[in-house]
């Protein structure tokens, strides 16, 4: 493969003729634009371990795609998109790509701020991670506490976070400070299939499994002590919540639900693809239409989801330290989605035009001065959220004008897979009481469903995020601002 470095942090692929077998016979396709790959030397390395490369070059092969496909620096290998992808394609005769946001639709994270400093919870931890893992279902198939009716998840679809507020689960501030004001208006829930209500109605205000965790964190370092102050961060040792999770069952089946439809709608507008994974309809056809209301319906749940769980967080708070909601100030500080797609206006060629921007596995960074900013962000940018792995750090940054530029207003959204699930398992499993000691050893308790949860999610199974997080800084995609590491973890 021609990769060659063309700055420091970008790699391209120029447009060439792939040979892909489709269907028994081998056939050509053209790239329609170049790869980029944002990735120092350590990345790139890893990146080269599996077919990410391979994958984001058959994305460049869409019809309508713009300006390059992008691999960020936590790119992996995934489902069709490698994951830690971005494309953006023509919104009115490019492709629309299920693909391009995968099986677990809005997967995203909530940041939430406190009061509290490391000297309050110094020694709660162990109790008040008993305290959550009672309170808010985890695990693969966990079911929520909600008994809800069909009606009432209809409007969760439909509403998203109107829904929670209206039920008591949300606050104002809390649509205010999440992307999209935690609403997708395209939703409609009479496209959503039975089996995917059926799947997710007992799911509502559920961890999951996998990579899904919730965590209370110190602030370790602060980067920017004004852009900070103005998010709520006021002094290192204080105390944050990062909940991360999705759509669950639902959004899976929303997901299966579409690639059938998909697939079957490509012979009727003679569509070829390298990659049957990358299954794609041309955007303002039915069958696009009908997904993007579908994905909407998925993302609104993803979005009442973590919102759900964010609000039995605070009562857990409350609870157990005995403070009252202006006490512990328990507030978002925002709330992104990692996996959607959104139509955006960007610049291509010199030009605006409207674009499918598929983002799988990427987070919106969008610059100071953007309309779909929050008023109190205006100034400083969008909060972009990139968490790491219970041994190591997250990061809160802000969105930067490169981002515009360089990645449709993107940027990564956690370390990146290094080895899949059940390597991990293999390397980690037989000696787990280890890997807990370790973690132990740093001052961070775990609460998992599993051991064998912990061994997936070992810290050693993921890039550095250190040095994911700094590619985007250098680029000027993002700005760092806090960096912060676990005291409590728990896992699905």
């Amino acid at each position: 493969m021609n990769i060659k470095k063309i700055a420091d942090n970008i790699y391209e692929i120029p447009p060439t003729t792939l040979m892909a077998r489709v269907e028994g016979t081998i056939k050509k396709f053209e790239m329609r634009v170049p790869v980029h790959v944002y990735a120092n030397e350590y990345i790139m390395e890893k990146i080269k371990q599996d077919r990410t490369l391979d994958q984001i070059s058959n994305v460049a092969c869409l019809p309508g795609i713009k300006k390059h496909a992008i691999a960020l620096s936590d790119a992996h290998q995934g489902y069709g998109f490698c994951i830690g992808g971005v494309a953006g394609t023509d919104a009115e005769t490019g492709m629309i790509s299920p693909g391009g946001v995968g099986y677990d639709i809005n997967c995203g994270v909530n940041l939430l701020r406190t009061n509290l400093m490391i000297k309050d919870v110094k020694n709660k931890i162990p109790a008040l991670l008993d305290l959550i893992f009672k309170n808010i279902p985890s695990g693969l198939g966990s079911k929520g506490k909600l008994n809800i009716s069909y009606t009432d998840l209809d409007n969760v679809l439909n509403n998203g976070l109107n829904w929670a507020l209206d039920k008591g689960y949300a606050l104002e501030g809390d649509l205010k400070h999440c992307e999209e004001n935690g609403f997708l208006k395209e939703a409609n829930a009479d496209l959503v299939s039975d089996k995917a209500k059926q799947r997710g109605i007992k799911q509502l205000g559920s961890l999951g499994s996998g990579n899904h965790f919730l965590e209370i964190q110190k602030v370790e370092k602060i980067f920017n002590k004004e852009i900070a102050k103005k998010l709520g961060i006021f002094q290192e040792d204080q105390v944050t919540v990062m909940v991360h999770t999705g759509s669950r069952a639902l959004g899976h089946q929303v997901c299966t639900d579409s690639l059938r439809a998909v697939e079957q709608a490509m012979k009727k507008y003679e569509i070829n693809v390298p990659d049957r994974e990358l299954a794609c309809v041309p955007a303002n056809t039915a069958e696009a239409e009908e997904y993007l209301s579908r994905m909407a319906c998925a993302a609104n749940f993803g979005f009442s989801n973590r919102q759900i769980i964010t609000h039995w967080l605070r009562e857990s708070f409350q609870s157990h330290f005995k403070l009252s909601a202006d006490d512990l100030d328990f507030t978002l500080i925002y709330g992104v989605a990692h996996n959607i797609l959104k139509i955006e206006e960007h610049e291509v060629d010199g030009k605006k035009m409207k674009l499918n921007v598929h983002r799988k596995g990427a987070t919106r960074a969008f610059p100071p001065g953007h309309p779909e900013l929050p008023q109190d962000y205006q100034d400083i940018g969008q909060p972009a959220l990139i968490p790491g792995t219970m041994g190591s750090a997250s990061y809160l940054c802000v969105g930067r004008p490169k981002a515009m530029e360089l990645s449709f207003g993107s940027t990564a959204h956690g370390s990146g897979r290094l080895m899949s699930r059940s390597k991990a398992k293999r390397k980690y499993l037989p000696n787990i009481r280890q890997l807990t000691d370790s973690l132990g050893n740093k001052g961070i308790s775990i609460r998992a469903a599993s051991n064998a949860v912990v061994a997936e999610e070992a810290p050693g199974a993921y890039k550095d995020i250190d040095q994911v997080v700094q590619v985007s800084h250098d680029l000027g995609i993002i700005e760092k601002i806090v960096r912060l590491v676990p005291l409590g973890v728990v896992k699905g």
